[in-house]
């Protein structure tokens, strides 16, 4: 049978290791819809519509769950969570003094960050403040068969998006506006200050240590995902197999159990000093941008280290990231405590709004 999957969770006390198993079962029909009172994870899982196809294996103070066929080691391409990868490297690079947080961006990589651009500094590619203009389109479903293969380097849709710029940037640090050009820009910082790929620096400075070993940023030419795995669908096309070529942006695959390993070490300091630990959760003073969806108010909600702030019912703020590439949208979320954790997979069909889903899932999962 193929897995269709995955939708998994964990709210856990301790963590559930790679490769581990819990007995699959249906989802128990419920009365209770996603959008009424204090749902359960599996009132919402219940209740997802067509299409969003999703399995689901949930835990918590030890007790598990399960609605679906999934495994622990299902792997899924997590788009624009590896953001927060690519951060904390860079993050690294500025406790070793080997990146200026303050210097302009420009001095590392003239050859793709224009001059109007100058005054652009690396914090300001981390906190998403720097006024970069929107990435040139890529391809995409409607397109048709095959536009999953497309690739281009990340130095080409750089010049690509700068090209096509059409207005005068803000004053950077002034309006938050989420731009995975940002990350692109520190991709290949990264690789200026060390000599080597940005795939080596990830591999060497956060999975190996971390042992994420079902984790990985596929070369560009690599659209494979290894098994098991859902069989993802948009419009009717298979989209399983996807060139990685948003790169540093959101070309990861990795699994549930891998980001919650790799969230846990990020919460806990494992990964930074003290100084730069702190700029994980700072949050710039910036005013929230027109088009930043995310943010549901007026503040921004990015932090230095690539994290987004939400709002709980109860008032209380949780951290995480969501990414999404076409057929998959996934994201992790936790407490700053680590009380509880999530770990979500979604896999949306193309007509299918998942979001409401998504929020009444770390709503669910992260209030006491």
């Amino acid at each position: 049978m193929r897995l269709r999957a995955a939708l998994t969770t964990y709210l856990l006390t301790s963590v559930l290791t790679a490769g581990a198993v819990l007995p699959a079962a249906a989802a128990p029909a419920t009365s209770t819809s996603p959008t009424s009172a204090n749902p359960t994870v599996q009132d919402i899982l219940g209740h997802l519509p067509d299409e969003i196809v999703a399995g689901a294996l949930t835990r918590k103070d030890g007790v598990g769950a399960t609605a679906g066929q999934v495994t622990a080691d299902a792997y899924v391409r997590i788009g624009s969570v590896t953001k927060v990868f690519t951060d904390t490297v860079v993050l690294q690079l500025v406790a070793e003094h080997r990146i200026d947080l303050d210097a302009p961006a420009r001095r590392y990589v003239p050859q793709v960050l224009p001059e109007a651009y100058g005054d652009v500094t690396v914090h300001h590619l981390l906190d998403h403040t720097s006024g970069l203009p929107k990435p040139a389109p890529t391809p995409g479903p409607a397109d048709g068969p095959g536009w999953q293969f497309a690739s281009v380097s990340p130095e080409d849709f750089l010049r690509e998006s700068f090209a096509t710029a059409d207005t005068t940037p803000p004053q950077p640090g002034s309006v938050q506006q989420y731009n995975g050009l940002n990350s692109f820009v520190l991709g290949l910082i990264v690789e200026k200050v060390t000599g080597r790929s940005f795939t080596a620096e990830l591999e060497r400075r956060i999975i190996r240590p971390l042992h994420l070993r079902h984790t990985s940023l596929p070369a560009a030419d690599d659209p494979t995902i290894r098994s098991p795995h859902a069989e993802v669908y948009v419009d009717g096309q298979d989209v399983t197999e996807q060139s990685p070529y948003p790169w540093a942006e959101g070309g990861m695959i990795s699994t549930a159990a891998d980001l919650d390993r790799f969230m846990t070490a990020l919460f806990r300091g494992r990964l930074l000093p003290p100084a730069q630990q702190k700029l994980v959760f700072e949050m710039p003073t910036a005013v929230n941008g027109t088009e930043n969806k995310n943010c549901p108010g007026p503040a921004a909600c990015y932090s230095t280290g690539g994290l987004m702030r939400y709002q709980l019912p109860d008032g209380e703020d949780v951290w995480g990231k969501t990414g999404s590439r076409p057929g998959w949208d996934n994201g992790f979320f936790a407490t700053r405590d680590l009380r509880h954790r999530l770990v979500y997979s979604l896999n949306p069909t193309g007509a299918g709004n998942d979001l409401p889903y998504i929020k009444a899932l770390i709503n669910a999962a992260l209030t006491d």
